[in-house]
């Protein structure tokens, strides 16, 4: 059988899984990497495909451990392959779905069928099964059978589990199988009907708010049960200054916690709402800017330990209308763009640290096989160019959805290619030869 050879040539490569940050030449061989070195291409290789890299930099394809693809049963807002098609458009080679589809992913027929689509699809889907069957909080799902289907882990994303003691077994059952288990931390009772942060903008729009206790206090609820148990917890989309506090004070008491958050969250604020537009609206909700101040300074700290989008699609149509439309804004196409310019270009992180943040790390975290290019890993690498600007068009987006919170801004970091077990996926650049 023929051989399939690539060389990525000439690229800035940073791998933070083998501490490399250098110019580099990267090996390819049927899709799988197999060695990374300087200078002029090593012999045997004069045949091989070559991307020419020269002024780029490339970098493990990104990882994104919490996406929404709606996928079975809501595929007008996303399915597998357009959500696919957004996260290689991101440099997103590794996405963990979560369950809250239609039937949610409480069954190993799910689990199987997300599994069958996602072989043919443009990124690598890791699914998330339900914590409690059908998202119903009742009782547990079946863990056991989940995990032989495939699925990488557990949660009720989209609703909290509300009883407390169900949310205890449920992590000492993901300590015992050794497996990622990650809570969506809201009080639907203190939630109530809150469609916006509850503050002076809602006020001042007249609009019901979404108190910062509903979060926090679950947040801390799920904590305690990590510490009481010994065992760890992932908490999903940290968005207060609150939880944050309590975060990095069960970090300094050794507690396995874990913790996320999205780039919106770091740079935007309920001002924005005063524009009465739906697509600013996500569960939890923007809030203030000491908030958003808490939340960039522990990305910066490392109190939160990686950045992911809670991607959530909804169709133009279910975002017109500001108070009725669903929670939710996509980011996969922009998350890195956004975390270059409010992360990198201001001085506030180090590009290394960014890598590692958005692909080593959750890989790690999520125990999933990507984030490196160590030799033996797959060819899933993003091409980029740091200092290209750009303006976020959502009509050019690759999602079936636009409602994007960055909708109009301007960014500078560009992913010009991103590769798929060495295959091209998704190419902004003419050289290729």
């Amino acid at each position: 059988m023929e051989l399939q050879r690539l060389i990525i040539k000439g690229g800035h490569v940073i791998d933070p899984s083998q501490h490399l940050d250098d110019l580099s030449n990267i090996y390819i061989e049927n899709g799988t990497v197999i060695g990374i070195s300087a200078g002029e291409p090593d012999e045997g290789w004069e045949t091989a495909e070559v991307i020419e890299a020269a002024g780029l930099y490339a970098v493990p394809g990104l990882v994104d451990i919490h996406v929404h693809f709606r996928d079975p049963g809501l595929t007008e807002k996303e399915d597998i392959f357009t959500g696919a098609q957004a996260a290689a458009a991101g440099g997103v080679t590794s996405v963990v779905c979560m369950p809250n589809t239609n039937p949610p992913v409480s069954t190993p027929k799910v689990v199987r069928d997300i599994l069958e689509k996602a072989a043919k699809a443009d990124c690598r889907v890791y699914p998330m099964a339900t914590i409690t069957k059908d998202m119903a909080g009742n009782e547990l799902s079946n863990f056991e059978a989940l995990l032989k289907a495939g699925a990488i882990g557990f949660s009720d994303d989209g609703r909290p589990v509300a009883n407390a003691r169900l949310m205890q077994d449920a992590i000492v059952c993901c300590q015992a199988f050794q497996v990622p288990i990650a809570s969506h931390c809201e009080d639907l009772d203190i939630i109530g009907n809150g469609k916006m942060n509850l503050g002076e903008v809602s006020k001042e729009l007249g609009v019901s708010g979404m108190d910062r206790t509903s979060e926090d206090s679950v947040t801390a609820r799920e904590i305690e049960l990590a510490a009481g148990t010994g065992a760890a917890v992932h908490i999903c989309h940290v968005s207060t200054k609150g939880s944050v506090e309590v975060l990095r004070d069960a970090k300094a008491r050794g507690v396995k916690v874990t913790a996320e958050t999205a780039p919106h969250y770091f740079m935007l604020t309920d001002e924005l709402l005063r524009k009465r537009d739906a697509d600013y609206r996500m569960n939890p909700p923007l809030r203030t800017e000491e908030d958003r101040i808490a939340i960039l300074e522990a990305v910066r700290d490392g109190v939160i330990d990686v950045i992911a989008t809670d991607h959530a699609p909804h169709t133009p149509a279910q975002k017109r209308d500001f108070i009725q439309a669903p929670n939710g804004v996509v980011g996969l196409e922009t998350s890195f763009g956004a975390c270059m310019t409010s992360l990198v270009h201001t001085g506030i992180f180090s590009l290394y640290g960014l890598i590692e943040k958005m692909s080593t790390l959750p890989a790690k975290l999520m125990q999933l096989p990507a984030g490196s290019l160590k030799p033996g890993s797959a060819a899933d690498i993003m091409l980029f160019d740091p200092n290209e600007e750009w303006i976020v068009e959502p009509d050019r987006f690759r999602s079936k959805a636009r409602n994007s919170p960055f909708k109009g801004m301007g960014f500078k970091g560009k992913v010009k290619l991103t590769l798929l077990g060495g295959r091209v996926v998704y190419d902004d650049r003419n050289s290729i030869r």
